[in-house]
């Protein structure tokens, strides 16, 4: 039966969360599974809870990646609106795909913690806000904004994990894992002197099993500072009134001595609608409860990519009422339907244990050397130094530096240079000395290297109106590099300090509508859930040289 939800008129909204005040139960991690204060199993019964961005339809986005985003956390009235729903389908966790760390939160973080709700948040934005899988890096920019992000929600009592990437890694992208490992152990170090609980998680498509298996694996090994807490399968094998043995019995026996906390990051395929959503009988029963923490129901609001619509509701015009469809009454029953079993944390599997990490094979190419904590202060000190900066003239600074990058380069190459120290290898575990800088000082680095290999010729630090020369300069850019940055394989507590505060890097649009909106994280220009499952794109981290676009002037 459809229905519909709609906000009463003059509903008051609370502006102020109470910090401090327990307004929902602590989840934790023991091994392998979550506990409640009280030492009850918690399993995740979720919703993907993320208004669509703006999708280009073009070549280069054969996943329907979204440009842009809206921060369902940041309207009020549509927390309100909504979280009835929830109630009524008993969902205790929402994952959100793009946060804007600049806006209020404080409300609909409160509504949802006052109705038993854990957020689980994928820290990438859409285009540059994001662990790129072509040409990936763990710089200061992107570090920055994950610091801010998990700044700004650190007050709250419902924050169960943040996601560092959302679907980076594919069959062809396999060495871009160094670089989500990297995040990981940043932000977990960054979570202990911060005195949080909160989890730290990666949200991987369901690959074939010769990679898929190994990333999961890789993510988790090596020791507790460096592995991942939580692991997100985002999986769309189970279509129509499918059953546990065809759907989800071989990736549940590849799982079955996982060391850290998995669930279903995603899943409901919609290959024949409308979606029966009976896999949630499967998910929450015995036959996976060993290994899985439950799931994510997909997707909440209106989604299109390649592999269809997903939509458990529309949002009228005014964004006032929900009106909600056939896949969400079937959802609400299995949800309603489920009692998994309890698992005592006294009788559970004992503190994780953690293997070694492997090499890389032909199937999985990540090398075990990730790379080293990004330093702003350290890219700060060569930034200024530096003979010739990048000063551009139009507004989309990031789109700017990434090309005046490749064909910098293009032209450092022909003049006997090179640009291998701001790039970086995953499979080779090799790292520049400036991988980790922000890329608009990366690119200040080729054109001044560039304008140092012409005697400073005046007109080589043009590039097209996007250079200006540092009179105050005097220091090659070598040599300033190997001066501010003389540990570039350093691995240490980041902090966020007054120098990176600031709101989104990402270039896109957050706000408070009810139109546009968000889709999730990592990828190309920030993947937008699972529902797309195995192709893949190709391309190492290191940075291309591609032909000079630029005009010297």
């Amino acid at each position: 039966m459809l229905g519909s939800l709609r906000l009463a008129t003059g509903v008051a909204v609370v502006t102020t969360f109470l910090v401090g005040v327990q307004a929902i139960p602590k989840v934790t991690r023991t091994g392998r599974y979550l506990y409640q204060e009280d030492g009850t199993r918690f399993y995740i019964k979720g919703i993907a809870y993320q208004p669509q961005g703006e999708v280009i339809d073009s070549p280069d986005n054969d996943f329907g990646e979204p440009s842009t985003y809206i921060d369902p956390l940041a309207i009020p009235a549509g927390c309100t609106r909504d979280v009835e729903l929830f109630k009524q389908a008993k969902i205790n966790a929402v994952r959100v795909y793009s946060v804007d760390s600049s806006a209020n939160h404080d409300a609909c973080m409160k509504t949802f913690s006052d109705n038993g709700i854990y957020i689980i948040i994928d820290l990438a934005l859409p285009l540059n806000g994001s662990i790129d899988r072509t040409v990936p890096s763990w710089s200061t920019n992107l570090l920055n904004q994950y610091l801010r992000t998990i700044d700004a929600f650190s007050k709250y009592d419902n924050v169960l994990a943040y996601n560092v990437g959302n679907e980076v890694v594919r069959d062809k992208s396999t060495q871009v894992a160094p670089y989500l490992k990297a995040a990981a152990r940043d932000l977990k170090a960054y979570l202990r002197s911060k005195n949080s609980n909160a989890l730290v998680g990666y949200a991987s498509i369901n690959g074939d099993s010769t990679w898929r298996n190994a990333l999961a694996d890789y993510l988790t090994c090596g020791s507790e500072d460096i592995a991942i807490d939580i692991y997100g399968l985002n999986d769309y094998s189970w279509c129509g009134d499918s059953d546990f043995n065809s759907a989800y019995a071989a990736t549940t026996r590849s799982f079955a001595n996982y060391n850290v906390v998995a669930y279903l990051g995603e899943f409901g395929c919609n290959t024949k609608p409308p979606r029966l959503f009976t896999e949630v009988s499967a998910i929450f029963s015995g036959q996976m409860s060993d290994i899985w923490s439950g799931g994510i129901a997909f997707s909440y609001f209106p989604a299109r990519s390649r592999a269809g619509q997903f939509a458990m509701v529309e949002i009228s015009a005014d964004g006032k009422t929900a009106t909600t469809n056939a896949d969400w009454d079937k959802l609400v029953a299995q949800y309603g339907s489920v009692t998994p079993p309890n698992v005592p944390l006294k009788a559970a599997a004992s503190e994780s244990t953690y293997l070694n990490c492997n090499q890389p094979t032909s199937a999985f190419l990540a090398s075990i050397v990730t790379p080293p904590t990004p330093n702003e202060k350290a890219c700060e000190c060569l930034d200024d130094a530096l003979s010739c900066h990048f000063t551009p003239y139009k507004p989309d600074t990031y789109k700017v530096a990434g090309e005046l990058i490749n064909s910098g380069c293009s032209l450092l190459g022909s003049a006997g240079g090179s640009c291998d120290e701001i790039g970086g290898d995953g499979q080779k575990g090799v790292y520049g000395r400036l991988s980790g800088c922000d890329p608009l000082i990366k690119a200040s680095y080729v054109m001044s290297q560039y304008f140092e290999a012409t005697n400073k010729n005046p007109t080589t630090c043009a590039f097209g109106g996007n250079g200006t020369i540092n009179a105050d300069s005097s220091a090659a850019a070598s040599a300033a590099a190997s001066s501010c940055i003389p540990s570039p394989s350093a691995v240490f507590v980041p902090t966020l300090d007054s120098t990176s505060a600031g709101g989104s890097t990402s270039g896109s649009n957050s706000g408070s509508g009810s139109n546009g909106g968000s889709n999730a994280n990592g990828g190309k220009n920030g993947a937008f859930g699972g529902i797309d499952a195995l192709a893949g794109v190709g391309g190492m981290a290191v940075v291309g040289l591609l032909s000079a676009i630029w005009t010297l002037a």
